[in-house]
């Protein structure tokens, strides 16, 4: 009990922030959401270098294959890197592609980045840090592991909560896996439950070099104004760089909000010249491309990947204001299937969901599936306040006469857990679905204002990538029931006053 009292200097109530939409949607195809350029990168690309992945082993298997292939760089972003003999493999991996880089001639190319959570990968004797100091002690020219710590936990506050409650208070929440010029983008943790059986969502961007510098900045972006984890266990921060917890607050969240909107900007100004210069050649004519040697040409993008970051606590809000602009303007019919490991929308998303004209199917996991189910101490309760506040939710549903249009279903399978998150969005009058929105936000209050999130949409005009994420969200969907009042009524279902009366206070912490 004492623990959550720890955490009474933050329960007060936030004030909503609310963020116009840049602009409306634009009337043509899939280029209706070239808004979005206006905000970030665009990455035209051809949807042949798109891969949905659909199991944890299928994932877990590409990472050891691109681990081995790669020669220049890796780059990985994760809340953690778990301890087990899976995640062994990964680290023999990295030090065999390492161990081949010195052999090679001349310097070794090959750099390793990973950023990980402090407080998540420093939890217990064997953790993150202790599986990964040998490749540092091995090679540390070529190494680098850095720790995010929110800016958040400090003083008093850091030193009274515990180990576990402390990551309530914000983590580093970015999932990218990047080999050379190939990108994973994922929901999934590097940890052993991730491979087997603990169902997310995949997918990956082959031979996307723009892409790839793009995330490699942003890791390194974030990494620069994290700890970096020393040969002996210890951290330090980099040279002249603001303490994230001993420093002033307010000019590490300046510098990290710099250096962050550096990396989007700077990318945004190389793709709008490369836009401007591919759409001045082929102003050239047909008499040019004429005398072009077959296959010099790349093909024409038919598929648009818009990074999408989400980092409050240094005033970025890209992600939730896109959120937001394609739940407002979804058209009358157009369907949204909304995919999440944790049920807790924020406020604004549950007020545009019931306010605004589309259908939508909400994918969450029944208790038994939930990541905390059969979890010792208090957050073997976390289930259980989950279906608090899908029961809450439901019930406004019903009391607005919306079950039609907003549908709930519980993803239930057996041995396994639930951890996939996104959207999809189908056009009025369209069985495939042009975009997709894949990363680690799970839209909740956490994903919001906590956490460092990273998504990107992918919008597609090729109708076999359509029906491969349209299968993807098929494959998901079909492990489900739909929730009906019935549901709340099993004994499964059943709700402890003491976690009814807590749920409002801590629900903007999970």
């Amino acid at each position: 009990r004492s623990s959550w009292l720890l955490l009474a200097p933050l329960l007060t109530p936030p004030v909503p922030v609310t963020s116009a939409p840049p602009c409306s949607l634009c009337p043509e195809g899939a280029h209706r959401f070239q808004w979005i350029r206006n905000l970030v990168p665009e990455f035209g690309i051809s949807s042949s270098h798109v891969k949905v992945l659909s199991s944890p082993a299928e994932f877990y298997e590409l990472l050891k294959v691109q681990i081995k292939a790669a020669k220049q760089r890796v780059v990985m972003a994760s809340l953690y890197l778990g301890t087990g003999l899976l995640e062994q493999e990964l680290v023999y991996c990295l030090e065999e592609t390492l161990e081949k880089s010195l052999q090679a001639k001349g310097s070794p190319d090959l750099r390793i980045s990973i950023l990980l959570d402090y407080t998540r990968g420093s939890r217990g004797r064997k953790n993150s840090r202790t599986m990964l100091i040998p490749l540092l002690q091995r090679f540390p020219e070529q190494v680098r592991v850095s720790l995010f710590h929110t800016p958040n936990l400090r003083g008093l506050l850091r030193l009274l909560i515990p180990e576990r409650f402390n990551e309530t208070i914000g983590l580093q929440h970015i999932k990218v896996y990047l080999f050379d010029d190939n990108v994973i983008l994922s929901g999934a943790n590097l940890s052993d439950l991730y491979f087997t059986n603990r169902q997310d969502r995949y997918v990956l961007l082959r031979d996307s070099p723009e892409i790839a510098d793009f995330f490699t900045e942003l890791v390194d972006a974030i990494g620069d104004v994290s700890l970096q984890l020393q040969q002996d266990d210890t951290v330090q921060m980099m040279e002249g760089m603001v303490h994230p917890y001993q420093g002033d607050k307010v000019a590490y969240c300046e510098i990290a909000n710099r250096r962050v909107m550096e990396v989007i900007n700077s990318a945004r100004t190389r793709q709008e010249l490369l836009h401007a210069k591919t759409f001045h050649s082929s102003q050239l004519g047909s008499s040019l491309l004429s005398q072009q040697a077959p296959g010099s040409l790349k093909p024409e993008p038919d598929t648009w990947i818009y990074p999408l970051i989400q980092m409050k606590p240094f005033g970025i809000q890209i992600d939730e204001m896109v959120t937001e602009t394609l739940l407002t303007e979804a058209e009358r019919d157009a369907r949204i299937y909304l995919t999440t490991g944790y049920f807790n929308l924020t406020q604004a998303y549950m007020d545009l969901i019931l306010g605004t004209r589309a259908k939508y199917r909400i994918l969450l996991a029944s208790p038994e599936v939930n990541g905390f189910f059969g979890a010792k101490g208090v957050a073997g309760a976390i289930p259980a306040a989950y279906v608090y506040i899908e029961h809450q939710f439901y019930s406004e549903v019903c009391c607005l006469q919306q079950q039609e249009r907003v549908q709930l279903q519980e993803y239930s399978r057996a041995g396994w857990t639930f951890h996939a998150k996104g959207l999809w969005l189908y056009l009025a009058g369209s069985d495939l679905p042009c975009l997709t929105l894949i990363g680690s936000p799970n839209f909740g209050y956490r994903s919001v204002h906590r956490d460092l999130e990273a998504q990107v949409a992918i919008v597609t005009e090729n109708k076999a990538l359509q029906q491969q994420l349209h299968q993807e969200q098929e494959q998901l969907y079909l492990c489900s029931g739909v929730v009906s009042t019935s549901t709340f009524e099993q004994p499964s279902r059943y709700v402890k006053l003491w976690v009814k009366l807590v749920t409002p206070l801590i629900k903007n912490f999970f």
